[in-house]
């Protein structure tokens, strides 16, 4: 999938895959590759700072952890981001019905 086409996607995307359980960075990435059927294959420089914008915004909160020995900052959807993921919801099935009404004409 081109990079353009994620613009103004990729933040709800992500609030999405945290929304019902906190998760770590490479699970945030392993989640949306699973969840886009391997379509989304996110670089670590676009997820992260991603995830510190979102952080930043109050959309996610984050705490550090320690599993196995290592540290991993696990993030988690705060009512603000709900509330934005929600909104983006609303948003891309809007942008999903032009886009269909563009490509997919109905017929009369």
């Amino acid at each position: 999938m081109k990079a353009d086409a994620l613009r103004g996607h990729l933040d709800p995307m992500i609030l999405a895959v945290v929304e019902h359980e906190p998760l770590h960075g490479y699970a945030v990435m392993e989640a949306l590759l699973e969840r886009s059927g391997g379509e989304l294959d996110l670089p670590t420089g676009t997820l992260y700072p991603a995830l510190r914008r979102l952080e930043r915004a109050g959309y996610l909160a984050s705490e550090w952890s320690t599993v196995g020995g290592r540290k991993r900052r696990t993030y988690q959807l705060t009512s603000a981001g709900q509330k934005m993921l929600a909104t983006g919801k609303t948003e891309w099935d809007a942008f999903r019905t032009v886009v269909e009404g563009v490509l997919r004409p109905r017929t009369n």
